[in-house]
């Protein structure tokens, strides 16, 4: 088999595993190239190579990184941006992305996500409706400045039900993908530093919304302690039910993260590097991804587990926490 096939055959190959089970490649690349299914299937074999034009079709159309597929090109990373733009920015539409791109690592039979956060990675967010309302308002009227929100105030009521329904699918899909999250002693205040901003600049409507946003926020500390003394996640006010060892959390006192994540499955790596807070730059060059995974190999040797075991730690680590909101409510 020549090289140009076995490229071929691997592009074919990464653009599997971004469909769903239930959707035909040949039909779907048939399709997009707007070939007859024969055509499209010599293709995906091999036997017929693709054109340039065919290519940058395929890279357009599935947002894959071709350079990826020829080696090592030196120092030289292709990353796919996928840059929020306010004045196009909708939470749903973002939201819906994401679990459009959960789905589909959860179809893996082999598949592992790192995330080393800065903050709470978002699936957290959205095991209280209180604290989904707040973050997304905070990323309209403050992120993004919408004008709309130039006047407006936070209430709690006030968020969209179709994000948060979004937003609790992406939980659910997420709780079942084995997850290393890595976190510093730091990455509750970004969320509690925004909620006092809020406070000092009259953004609350009544104080009796920030106070329970301070309750809210303490049970959804208590709730990933949970999550992290069981091993695993589950959704806020069910059982906790879910299968042991697929969240480990760990601590790290001397990095300071950058919400980087890191997929792993069978048939490979895909990294998200964040950048504008929001934004993504994403991309499946194996050599980058490889040394990216060592690197957090390393940084987990050099942090303390607290999920499962190390409960002193994990304790300590939460304890802290829930202290910070607590000293918070007697400084208002």
């Amino acid at each position: 088999m020549d090289q140009t096939s076995t490229i071929q055959k691997a592009i074919f190959n990464l653009i599997k595993e971004k469909l769903s089970p239930n959707i035909s490649l040949v039909n779907e690349i048939a399709e997009v190239l707007d070939l007859g299914n024969d055509s499209a299937y010599r293709r995906i074999r091999g036997d017929k190579p693709l054109t340039l034009e065919e290519l940058f079709k395929l890279k357009s159309h599935y947002g894959i990184s071709i350079d990826t597929f020829f080696g090592d090109t030196g120092n030289s990373v292709t990353f796919e941006s996928s840059l929020i733009e306010p004045e196009k920015f909708e939470v749903s539409d973002w939201i819906e992305k994401i679990v459009g791109d959960l789905t589909l690592i959860s179809y893996a039979k082999e598949k592992e996500i790192v995330y080393v956060a800065k903050d709470p990675p978002l699936f957290h967010y959205f095991q209280l409706p209180e604290i989904a309302a707040f973050k997304v308002f905070f990323w309209e009227k403050t992120l993004f400045q919408f004008p709309e929100y130039e006047e407006k105030k936070f209430d709690p009521d006030d968020i969209d039900s179709d994000v948060f329904k979004k937003g609790q699918k992406a939980l659910a899909i997420a709780s079942k993908i084995p997850t290393i999250e890595i976190w510093n002693e730091n990455t509750f205040r970004i969320l509690l530093s925004q909620i006092e901003y809020y406070w000092i600049c009259g953004y609350f409507i009544k104080k009796d919304h920030l106070k329970n946003l301070l309750d809210k926020m303490e049970k959804w500390i208590m709730h990933i302690q949970k999550e992290a003394e069981l091993g695993f996640k589950y959704l806020y006010g069910h059982d906790p039910e879910g299968i042991e060892n697929t969240y480990q959390l760990y601590f790290n006192e001397v990095v300071f993260n950058d919400n980087t994540i890191l997929v792993k499955t069978e048939r490979g790596y895909a990294a998200y590097l964040t950048f504008n807070v929001l934004s993504l730059l994403n991309t499946t060059n194996q050599k980058f991804c490889a040394d990216l995974d060592k690197y957090f190999r390393g940084l987990i040797k050099k942090s303390t587990l607290i999920s499962h075991t190390g409960a002193k730690e994990r304790i300590r680590f939460f304890n802290e926490q829930l202290n910070e909101v607590r000293l918070f409510r007697k400084r208002i």
